[in-house]
């Protein structure tokens, strides 16, 4: 076959199928007419390729289908787009599917903080244990406000930990051990801090030091640490689909979370960084905190709960993540 003699009669249909595939607009018709002349011209492309192999004529045929292909398959989303879904709908979603497990891990956490902290408190024994008394006195008195000096480098450094803290969580959630030993490490840490803080009469200075800032981070790793045993969930009880499926579905709807709360704990970056150690009366630097956690809850219960009545999971779209195995029942 001859490939110029081949371009030189179909170049017309070519060219047509060319100026309907760059259309902004097609009508019915013209719909049909592209999908028929997109066939026409594949198998001339395959025609080409049996008998002459690679050629400059198929190469330009090639360009025309891909551009053909594009209309009536769909072209991605922009990245505008993209992020005014994710925020808008996917975060939320996912965030409003974990509310009850956050909410339960929350209370489990602040009573183990609470017990830990009155039965080493209890003791004076178990307070000897924690160090000498000069340095505990020291580290009541002095160190833990001085902790909390207002700087961005401070602010930087206490958001990327915390954010690792968060993401370790989610990506290893899986395990289902990590997010509750991350939990539990925290839980004893802060109970161990109040007990030394009760002990030389710094209690209250302790509260009003966390309660700024604590106040939405320690919400943001409550929510992180239910989204991992979420995915641990998804992978140990499957229900119809495979392990490997649903584990997929809940990674992929539930990671969204780990992006979300660096956000977030950037927000309580800046609120330890900036208020907790700064001059304004302790009324106006917990206020703020307690805006900061209003704004977040509102954003996971009722921006969520919207975007879950539109039959929002946190999950890609089908055509993103590919259509999902169909079970009977």
């Amino acid at each position: 076959m001859d490939a110029d003699a081949l371009a030189d009669a179909r170049r017309p249909e070519w060219e047509r199928l060319d100026a309907l595939s760059r259309r902004r607009r097609l009508n019915g018709a013209e719909v049909d007419e592209l999908i028929v002349r997109y066939r026409a011209a594949s198998a001339d492309l395959a025609e080409l390729k049996t008998s002459v192999g690679d050629s400059p004529q198929g190469a330009y045929l090639s360009t025309i289908l891909a551009a053909a292909r594009l209309r009536f398959t769909g072209a991605g989303d922009n990245v505008l787009a993209q992020a005014a879904r994710f925020f808008a709908l996917q975060l939320p979603a996912a965030l409003y599917r974990i509310r009850w497990t956050t909410g339960v891990i929350a209370i489990a956490f602040l009573l183990v903080v609470s017990i830990t902290g009155a039965w080493i408190a209890s003791d004076p024994a178990l307070i000897a244990t924690l160090g000498p008394p000069d340095v505990l006195r020291q580290y009541a008195e002095e160190d833990f406000v001085d902790y909390y000096g207002p700087t961005a480098s401070f602010a930087g450094m206490v958001w990327l930990n915390n954010a690792w803290i968060a993401m370790q969580c989610v990506l290893f959630g899986v395990t289902g051990v990590w997010p509750v030993w991350m939990l539990i490490q925290n839980a004893f840490g802060l109970g161990t801090s109040a007990a030394v803080m009760s002990a030389y009469g710094h209690l209250d200075t302790m509260v009003l030091h966390i309660l700024p800032h604590g106040l939405l981070e320690l919400t943001a790793i409550f929510v992180a640490a239910a989204a991992g045993l979420h995915i641990f969930w998804a992978w140990a009880v499957p229900g119809r689909r495979t392990r490997a499926e649903s584990l997929a579905a809940g990674g992929r709807s539930l990671a969204t979370v780990a992006i979300g709360l660096v956000f977030a704990l950037f927000l309580s970056g800046l609120v330890e960084g900036f208020v907790t150690g700064s001059d304004l009366p302790w009324p106006v630097k917990i206020g703020i905190g307690a805006v900061a956690l209003g704004a977040f809850l509102f954003y996971m219960l009722v921006v969520g709960r919207r975007a879950a009545r539109r039959g929002e999971s946190g999950d890609l779209v089908e055509y993103e993540a590919g259509t999902p195995t169909l079970t009977a029942g």
